[in-house]
């Protein structure tokens, strides 16, 4: 209401700015009588001539902040869309590589079971490997109608992996790429290349990853492009049985591109946290710097202090926001 208001008073004032401005520049008829001008007129006529230009200035003033107020406005909406469109890429493409690596190392997905009984997925998922042929594959099959996983996102279509050698052994590459693949209705496409890079010098394996994908949306059939170069390490749980105390750090840039054709070049300033225990990504800091327009100002993406929950908070210029993650 206050906007409507603010608003109201803004076209009417520009309504007098119009009739004030018409009346001072408006042409002078001939008179039939005699005027003669005192040093009083003179002085009378320069002050409305200076006050005409100086309302001249405060209604072009006015014009453009009103123009500038509905850009600002613009500007918000697409911030917040595209954060939870940045959100949904890294879930998605994490969330991927947790099951391509479960079903490869285990041939089951028990992670990705609902709480309903010992079937993975209901017993709508199947795992196929093939280590005969080469490369080796894994065909992670969700089936053709939706499946309710435990993270309460829905899934059907495969997920195909194929590799050579060892899955763990150092310097082993693997390919993740999607046949009909759909999660909560919105489509994954494109690959997805991780190679084993061994232990860094604090004992940690780690992985650099190569994403060349997209997610086709299903409300609206637009598609969200991205293009990224990962490090994934593995900071806890390698040497446990147990894959639920699993938990990744992940690090490295990328280029996002929305259905307005607005792209962003992506920056991890603090690395991800992926617990395998939690839905959605516990910590880190994305910066996001615009490409396209480029007159947009830059934001920062945080997830948070480590709290499993859907929660994060997005900065532009001075303003800060509370994001509900997909």
């Amino acid at each position: 209401m206050r906007s409507l208001h603010n608003s109201l008073h803004q076209y009417q004032f520009i309504n007098v700015c119009a009739a004030r401005l018409y009346f001072f520049n408006a042409p002078i008829k001939p008179s039939p009588f005699k005027i003669v001008l005192t040093e009083t007129h003179f002085y009378m006529k320069k002050n409305q001539m200076l006050y005409a230009v100086f309302l001249s200035f405060t209604c072009l003033a006015l014009l453009g902040s009103c123009k500038k107020d509905k850009t600002s406005d613009a500007i918000t909406t697409d911030d917040k869309t595209f954060a939870t469109d940045n959100a949904r890429l890294e879930q998605t493409f994490n969330d991927v590589q947790n099951i391509a690596d479960e079903a490869a190392t285990t041939g089951a997905l028990s992670n990705f079971k609902t709480t309903g009984g010992g079937a993975i997925l209901n017993g709508c998922a199947t795992v196929t490997r093939d280590t005969i042929s080469l490369p080796h594959t894994v065909t992670i099959d969700f089936g053709s109608t939706n499946c309710l996983g435990n993270d309460g996102r829905y899934r059907r279509g495969q997920i195909v992996l194929s590799y050579t050698g060892g899955y763990r052994d150092s310097g082993h590459v693997h390919t993740i790429s999607f046949n009909n693949y759909y999660v909560n209705d919105n489509q994954v496409i494109g690959t997805k290349t991780i190679t084993n890079m061994g232990h860094n010098p604090a004992g940690h394996m780690y992985f650099t990853v190569s994403v060349n994908g997209a997610v086709v949306l299903a409300n609206s059939q637009d598609t969200l492009s991205w293009a990224s170069t990962r490090m994934r390490t593995w900071v806890a749980g390698e040497n446990t049985a147990m894959r639920l105390d699993d938990v990744y750090e992940v690090s490295g840039s990328g280029t996002v591109t929305r259905p307005n054709n607005h792209s962003f070049n992506i920056n991890i300033t603090s690395p991800l946290k992926i617990a395998l225990n939690c839905h959605w990504i516990k910590q880190g800091v994305v910066e996001m710097t615009p490409v396209s327009p480029i007159q947009t100002l830059a934001r920062t993406l945080d997830y948070g202090n480590g709290n499993c929950d859907n929660q994060a908070t997005l900065t532009v210029g001075n303003n800060t926001y509370n994001i509900t993650l997909p």
